[in-house]
């Protein structure tokens, strides 16, 4: 049986002289043909050679005369009549780490290409190679800041996965999205000076995430479930770059969460300088706002004083909700993408609503350009499942998303998340004559009366005049119930929201089922019978898809068991936290597979905001089981409930 160095040789003269030394074999050496002649001389003959010896029946090279053609001296090897495609292969060489390599496409993948050589071996088969194709590939990595074999950046990555017109074929082995590396660079995670919060481990993975976006100079979508503590992770951010440069960050969030923010950069970032941008007051040239660290604004503020925001250039841009600017052609889409930053930040926990061009929206501004005009981006993506996978490996390595599921192990069984709201003007002055009504017409007597009529007017303004059309007009609170729900739809999860009153659960019932449809809604207060109550909840937990159930805290706040929900929303205080904590406890029980999320809406500077305090105060004092359902009030709270109005920090700022 012959060797394979005897099938891989031809003799060229039977006679040992003279001729003799011009016997040669072919021999396979470092992926190529090469030429051994028995003087020990050797070469690698070209592929145009190797070519005309295999397909023109060549017999002589290079002054050697062959006897027998390359295809019977090599009868294991075929050969192709076309070169190799050139192909830019992208690689991880660890867990965080990508290099790329340029060489040929073959039909067993990707081949490196030797120094110099023209032709390659792969899987058994000969290839040539077009060495003017495969330098414009090297040149084409190189333009992108590429260097063959050394670790890159994920912003080259995002840039070979998104380029247009690539002169080779792009082969993405490269596994690494977002997570990966916000998970490899936690773990040299080191603590932000002046922050001050105690972070869980997914959260330091996306702050170290987040600052490695930063440090790159490109931007990225945050989008981790409810719950996670987005707002945290970018305080964390915003620190970080504080610690690093003087120059100011901008964030800009839907009004009804302006609020929290400003309370929350205060609790967790006390050291930095923070201002609020908005009403008639606001600063009117940029010098006024370039000694902060931090600028808060609406998107509404954001398009009105766009001339004003876009004459300061930024250091960070964040866009809380940042599904706002989902639709391309909109004007606060528009307004915000001009104004000037050297990182861009989209937060949101529904990154993809309702098509795939949202997600270009929101990449088209943390990355300008990533998937191109929103024009070739409707050209080559449709809202399919395919599309949707074409998708995914572009965009994932700035799409930073979480779920609870998988960080579960990380969480506390129940999240609590206060929602500070702050109203309108208008709202204010509401609330203001109001109050001032009900103690003219009451007197002072009659304080837990003017309490009452307060509550139910923060509660929703139509209980009190009984008014009618979309609930959500001019009414910040209901508005944030709203993005709330449709973060907790998306998801295909169901929520408890809590209220007292009959006339909101009714409202809530009238206008919820119009804007989802498709969901489960019910409501249970003193007005079900108890008989029915239970296979209402059996009904919610075998429904399929997402929904609520709009509850009264003392008719269903005991005896039932309502761990298909998740989240939970209290839309406005009780007076008594075990009444409040013995309603979360419908969700937060034996069988709950996740953390659950409780929300706590209110308004600032309200009747509202002293309830809320009176009940942080009354839990660390004595704890809920030892504080009954008809508890006395402190009647010294009961003033100060009627006290405080929401217009007076209007006036005091001159708005």
């Amino acid at each position: 049986m012959l060797t394979i160095l005897q099938r891989l040789k031809c003799s060229l003269h039977p006679n040992r002289n003279e001729a003799e030394m011009h016997q040669a074999e072919w021999v396979i050496d470092e992926g190529r043909l090469k030429i051994k002649d028995r003087s020990g001389g050797q070469f690698f003959p070209s592929a145009m050679q190797v070519y005309s010896a295999v397909f023109s029946s060549l017999t002589e090279i290079e002054g050697r005369t062959l006897d027998c053609l390359l295809p019977d001296a090599c009868p294991n090897l075929s050969f192709s009549r076309f070169p190799a495609e050139p192909a830019v292969w992208i690689k991880n060489t660890n867990p965080s780490s990508i290099v790329v390599t340029t060489g040929v496409s073959t039909d067993l993948g990707y081949c490196d290409v030797p120094d110099g050589a023209d032709q390659v071996i792969s899987g058994g088969k000969w290839y040539p190679v077009n060495l003017e194709a495969l330098q414009a590939a090297k040149v084409w990595i190189a333009g992108l800041g590429v260097t063959e074999g050394n670790p890159i950046s994920f912003g080259q990555l995002i840039a070979l996965r998104s380029a247009h017109d690539v002169p080779a074929k792009l082969i993405d082995d490269s596994l690494l999205v977002a997570s990966d590396i916000a998970t490899s660079a936690g773990k040299a995670f080191c603590d932000v000076p002046g922050l001050n919060a105690e972070l869980y481990p997914y959260q330091k993975d996306g702050v170290a995430f987040l600052r490695l976006i930063a440090q790159q100079e490109i931007g990225c979508v945050l989008a981790d479930e409810m719950g996670l503590g987005k707002t945290l992770q970018v305080i964390g951010l915003l620190q970080s770059e504080h610690n690093r440069c003087s120059v100011p960050s901008l964030v800009i969030a839907p009004a009804t969460i302006v609020e929290n923010w400003r309370r929350e950069l205060a609790q967790f970032s006390p050291l930095l300088k923070v201002h609020v941008h908005a009403g008639a007051g606001r600063a009117g040239i940029a010098e006024r706002l370039s000694p902060f660290d931090v600028v808060i604004t609406s998107f509404d503020t954001a398009i009105r004083d766009e001339p004003l925001l876009s004459s300061i250039e930024w250091n960070l841009l964040v866009l809380d909700e940042a599904q706002a600017i989902k639709n391309p052609d909109a004007q606060r889409t528009q307004a915000v993408k001009r104004i000037p930053r050297r990182v861009s930040l989209a937060v949101t926990g529904t990154p993809v609503e309702n098509r795939l061009d949202d997600l270009w929206s929101l990449a088209d501004f943390a990355l300008p350009g990533l998937l191109g005009s929103v024009s070739e981006f409707r050209a080559s993506f449709s809202d399919d499942i395919n599309d949707a996978s074409r998708l995914g490996p572009i965009v994932s390595p700035i799409l930073l998303r979480r779920k609870v599921a998988d960080v579960a192990k990380d969480l506390p069984p129940k999240i609590e998340i206060p929602q500070p709201i702050k109203m309108t003007e208008g709202l204010a002055e509401a609330y203001e004559a109001l109050r001032r009504q009900t103690l003219e017409e009451y007197g002072p007597a009659a304080a837990m009366v003017a309490t009452s009529r307060l509550r139910m007017f923060c509660t929703h303004p139509y209980l009190i005049d009984n008014g009618s059309g979309d609930p959500s007009v001019d009414m910040p609170k209901y508005a944030r119930l709203l993005e709330l729900l449709a973060e907790i739809f998306e998801s295909n999860e169901k929520a408890l929201v809590f209220t007292t009153y009959q006339g909101m659960a009714d409202l809530l019932m009238r206008d919820i089922p119009q804007r989802w449809p498709k969901g489960f809604f019910r409501f249970i207060d003193g007005r079900v019978p108890v008989a029915t109550r239970q296979p209402t909840v059996d009904q919610f937990y075998d429904f399929k898809g997402f929904g609520a159930l709009f509850l009264n805290p003392k008719a269903a706040g005991a005896g039932l068991n309502i761990t298909a929900a998740n989240h939970v929303i209290h839309f406005n205080p009780e007076w008594n936290p075990a009444l409040t904590d013995q309603a979360s406890g419908r969700a937060y029980r034996r069988k709950q597979l996740l953390p659950v999320t409780i929300h706590y809406l209110y308004f600032v500077d309200s009747v509202e905001e002293v309830m809320l305090d009176r009940a942080q105060f009354k839990r660390g004092l004595a704890g809920e089981a030892v504080i009954g359902h008809e508890g006395e009030i402190d009647p010294s709270i009961i003033v100060r409930a009627l006290q405080i109005s929401p217009l007076s920090k209007f006036q005091e700022h001159g708005k």
